[in-house]
C-alpha cells in the first residue's frame, strides 16, 4: 500500500513540573525536507530529532515543532540578587549624604539597573527531558505516518479507479485501429482505379508498397502494447509501495511513458474518434499525475 505525503500527528511530554506539545506536520516535497522549531534550551537536540524524523519518512517536507505548554513550570524565572541591591542602596544613600544629590532611590530604578533582575531557566533533569523529549517526536511521527497511510489508501483507491477508465479509452482505440488501417487501405484503392481510369496505367507492386507503408504508419499496436505493459507496472507498484518502500517516483515515471505512447499514437492516428479518445486519454493521465504528486 502506497502512502501519502501530507499527515500531521501531536503528542504531550510531561517532564517533571514542565510539558511540552510536540507537533508533526508533513506535506509533499521532492526529497526529505526536515524543518524544526525548538525551543532554546532544546537546541542541543536538533541533530537527534532529524534523525528519528528521517528513520521514519522517507520523502516530504516534515515540519517538527517543539512548545512548552502554557502554564507550565517551564517558564523563566524572575531572581533578583539582593546583595547587588543593597549596594546600588547603599551607594545612592552615601552619594546622597556626601554629596549634593537629593531624592531617594525608587524600586523600579533599582530593579532597573545591571546585575539587580535576572531571568532563570527552570531546571529540569537532563536525560530525563532529552529521552522524552524524543519518546516524543518518535509518537508524534508516527501518528502523522498512520494519517499518511490513510491519506495513501484513498489515493490508491483513485488510482484504481482512473487506470480502469483509461483501460476502456484504450480498449475502445484497439477496436477503432483496424477500422482506420483498412479505412486508408480502401482510400488507396479507390485512388488507384481513378488513376487508372484518367491515365490507363497502375503500377500493382507500387500500389501494394503504398498500402503497406500506410498501413505500417498508421499501425500503433506496438504503442497499445507498451500502455498495457505499463499499466501493469503501474498496478504492481501501487501493490508493492508501502512504509519504507517509496513508490512515487517511480509512478511519476511511468506516467511519463504512458503519455508518451499517448503523444504518438496521436501523432499516428488520421481518425477523428482516436483524436478524441487521445485528448480523453491525456485528461485523465494528467489528473492521475496531480495525485501521485502525493505519494511518497
Amino acid at each position: 500500500m502506497i502512502l501519502s505525503m501530507t499527515g500531521f500527528g501531536q503528542a504531550s511530554v510531561p517532564i517533571a513540573s514542565a510539558s511540552f506539545s510536540i507537533e508533526v506536520r508533513s506535506v509533499n516535497h521532492r526529497f526529505l525536507d526536515v524543518r524544526l522549531r525548538l525551543p532554546r534550551n532544546l537546541s542541543s537536540l536538533e541533530v537527534q530529532v532529524r534523525e528519528r524524523v528521517a528513520g521514519t519518512f522517507s520523502r516530504g517536507k516534515v515540519e517538527v515543532i517543539v512548545t512548552s505548554v502554557e502554564g507550565s513550570a517551564l517558564r523563566p524565572e524572575l531572581a533578583i540578587d539582593m546583595e547587588v541591591a543593597r549596594q546600588y542602596a547603599k551607594a545612592a544613600g552615601e552619594l546622597s549624604r556626601g554629596e549634593d544629590v537629593s531624592g531617594p532611590i525608587d524600586v523600579g530604578t533599582l530593579l532597573s539597573l545591571p546585575g539587580v533582575t535576572s531571568f532563570n531557566e527552570p531546571n529540569l533533569p537532563q536525560e530525563e527531558l532529552v529521552e522524552s523529549i524524543l519518546e516524543g517526536v518518535d509518537q508524534a511521527a508516527s501518528a502523522a505516518k498512520q494519517m499518511r497511510l490513510v491519506e495513501g489508501a484513498t489515493l490508491e483507491r483513485e488510482f484504481l479507479g482512473r487506470l480502469q477508465t483509461v483501460e476502456s479509452f484504450v480498449a475502445e482505440i484497439t477496436q477503432r485501429t483496424d477500422h482506420v488501417v483498412e479505412a486508408a487501405r480502401e482510400r488507396l484503392r479507390k485512388r488507384a482505379a481513378q488513376l487508372e481510369d484518367e491515365v490507363g496505367l497502375v503500377d500493382p507492386a507500387r500500389l501494394h508498397q503504398e498500402i503497406v507503408i500506410a498501413a505500417d504508419r498508421l499501425d500503433v499496436s506496438e504503442e497499445l502494447s507498451r500502455l498495457a505493459s505499463h499499466i501493469d507496472q503501474f498496478r504492481k507498484t501501487l501493490a508493492d509501495g508501502g512504509p519504507g518502500v517509496p513508490a512515487g517516483r517511480r509512478l511519476d515515471f511511468l506516467l511519463q511513458e504512458l503519455g508518451r505512447e499517448v503523444n504518438t499514437i496521436g501523432s499516428k492516428g488520421s481518425d477523428g474518434p482516436i483524436a478524441h479518445l487521445v485528448v480523453d486519454l491525456k485528461t485523465e493521465l494528467e489528473r492521475i499525475r496531480e495525485q501521485v504528486q502525493n505519494v511518497e
